[in-house]
């Protein structure tokens, strides 16, 4: 509004010249209203960066220790997460105190929930990516238990996933992290393949396609980048989209025979 009216005052008086410093002061104005003067745009992405990584680590944390224990395979789990991010030894200590503050039995989540939704929820890359990550924690012991899925069903709700959208998504996790590694077919590889692009057999070949490509984009590294995903933690979602393209390779590669 301050923008346009900005505008308009500017090219009364001085014309085109006066329109567009009109514009940008109106511009000025609109910050200052919105943050004060000094603010800083609480959607910036170094801010957006900030608070992505703070809800990751602690939220990681609450899943950890939500039936009661932090498992070894939990802590290696977090270990290898910070080793495939590349995070310099500081801000892997800060990534570790995050974790422990998550864990902590009296951490309360919503509020961290809230700031993340306020600075983030905006985009859909940042609720999805931050979903998957912790999907990808709780799976890291080899299940899921009541508790911890409790937990997700919960923390999904706050990011404005309802119980069915959460299980969907938790199916096609589960189902791509079977590819992980490039590890050999099992017996029911293309029954995974199918569940984790979120499609079935009976879809056509137009239908799998477009479920392929939508995963594709949603993990494609410029796009989060782009969205606010810390370029760190690129490597990880890397590898979600690996997981995916081995999938559709194994669906396609069946429907050629």
């Amino acid at each position: 509004m301050f923008k346009i009216a900005g505008a308009l005052i500017g090219f009364y008086f001085f014309g085109i010249f006066g329109a567009i410093v009109g514009y940008f002061l109106g511009s000025i104005v609109a910050r200052y209203s919105a943050y004060g003067i000094g603010g800083v745009n609480p959607l910036s992405s170094a801010h957006r960066q900030s608070v992505f990584l703070a809800t990751v680590f602690t939220l990681m944390g609450k899943i950890a220790k939500a039936d009661g224990r932090i498992s070894q395979d939990e802590i290696a789990h977090v270990e290898e997460f910070i080793k495939k991010t590349g995070m310099s030894a500081e801000h892997r200590q800060q990534a570790i105190a995050l974790f422990k503050q998550g864990a902590a039995p009296d951490f309360e989540y919503e509020p961290k929930l809230r700031e993340f939704m306020a600075v983030c929820g905006h985009t859909h890359s940042l609720r999805q990516m931050l979903l998957v990550y912790l999907i990808v924690m709780a799976l890291s012991d080899g299940q899921i238990d009541a508790t911890e899925e409790r937990l997700l069903v919960d923390i999904a709700r706050h990011l404005g996933y309802d119980r069915a959208a959460f299980r969907h998504m938790l199916d096609m996790v589960l189902n791509q992290s079977h590819f992980a590694g490039g590890q050999a077919p099992s017996a029911t590889a293309l029954d995974d393949a199918y569940k984790a692009l979120g499609v079935s057999k009976e879809s056509s070949d137009q239908e799998v396609k477009r479920a392929y490509r939508k995963l594709m984009s949603q993990y494609h590294p410029d796009k989060l980048m782009g969205q606010g995903v810390p370029e760190d933690m690129i490597a990880v979602a890397t590898e979600q989209a690996q997981e995916v393209q081995l999938a559709y390779d194994l669906i396609t590669k069946s429907r050629m025979q």
